[in-house]
C-alpha cells in the first residue's frame, strides 16, 4: 500500500496542483464533448468474464450500442470491462475513464476513448455530465460512491433528473427495503426521492426506458421516468415480471 497520498501531497504544492487539475478538466471535456447521448455503467471491479455481473453487463451495453448510445465506464477491470466490451464488440463507442490508482485498477483493452485521471471528483464529473442515464449493477464503495453522489445531485437540483437503474433485483431489494423503511420512515428523503432509483432485471426493458426518456427528455418532465407509458399504466410502479420493485 502506498504511503502517498493525494491529500498529503496536495498541502506541499496546492497552487501548481491547480493546474494539473485544469488540465485533467480540459482533456476530459475535449474527448467527451464528441461522444453523443451516452449511458454510464458502473459495478464491481473484481468480478471475473466468467461471472454473470460481466455478461450482464456486456450485455447490456450491447443493446445500448444497438440504439445508438455510447457506453462509458471507469475503464477498468470486471463489470467496468463487460461494459467496455460490450460496446467495443458490437462497434458502437466504448468510453473508459480510467483512474490512477496503487493497484488494481488497470485499463481494459476494449475502449476506443480512453481518458486518463489522477482525480476521483474530475472523473466523477465526467461520468454525470455526459451520461443521459446511469446504469449500477452490483459492486462496492465505488459503485455506492458514484450512485449516491449523484441521486444526491439530482435531489438537490444541481443536475437533470435523469434516469438511474440499479440492475439485479436480489442484489438491490435489500437496499431499497431499507431506505424505505428507515431512512424515508424517519422521514430523512421522501417517496419521491427514493423514486429517482428503479430495480430492474430484464435487459431489455432498461434499453427500451433509457431509449424512452432521451426520446421524450423525461428529464424536464416533472415525474421524470416514472411518464413511461408502462409506470403509468402500473400505477407508477414498474413490474416487468420479474418481482422488480423500486
Amino acid at each position: 500500500m502506498s504511503d502517498s497520498f493525494v491529500l498529503d501531497e496536495m498541502t506541499v504544492k496546492d497552487t501548481w496542483r491547480i493546474f494539473r487539475m485544469i488540465a485533467e478538466l480540459v482533456e476530459g471535456f475535449d474527448d467527451m464533448s464528441r461522444v453523443g447521448p451516452a449511458v454510464s455503467i458502473f459495478g464491481t471491479a473484481r468480478c471475473k468474464p466468467d461471472d454473470p455481473e460481466y455478461e450482464l453487463a456486456r450485455v447490456i451495453a450491447q443493446k445500448l450500442s444497438e440504439r445508438g448510445f455510447a457506453v462509458i465506464t471507469g475503464g477498468g477491470p470486471g463489470v467496468m470491462e463487460g461494459g467496455n466490451k460490450g460496446a467495443f464488440e458490437s462497434g458502437g463507442t466504448s468510453v473508459g475513464l480510467n483512474i490512477q490508482l496503487p493497484n488494481e485498477q488497470a485499463p481494459n483493452p476494449y475502449q476506443n476513448v480512453s481518458v486518463d485521471f489522477r482525480y476521483f471528483f474530475i472523473r466523477k464529473l465526467m461520468f454525470v455530465k455526459y451520461a443521459v442515464a446511469f446504469v449500477i449493477l452490483p459492486g462496492g464503495f465505488g459503485s455506492l460512491d458514484e450512485l449516491f453522489e449523484a441521486v444526491t445531485l439530482i435531489q438537490t437540483n444541481r443536475i437533470k433528473r435523469f434516469p438511474m437503474f440499479l440492475v439485479g433485483s436480489k442484489f438491490w431489494n435489500p437496499m431499497i427495503d431499507w431506505l424505505r423503511n428507515s431512512v424515508q420512515e424517519r422521514g430523512f428523503i421522501t417517496a419521491e426521492e427514493l423514486d429517482l432509483l428503479t430495480v430492474i432485471d430484464d435487459p431489455d426493458e432498461l434499453v427500451e426506458q433509457i431509449a424512452w426518456c432521451e426520446k421524450e427528455k423525461c428529464y424536464l418532465m416533472p415525474q421524470g421516468l416514472l411518464a413511461h407509458p408502462k409506470r403509468q399504466n402500473n400505477g407508477g410502479d414498474h413490474d416487468d415480471g420479474n418481482n422488480d420493485k423500486q
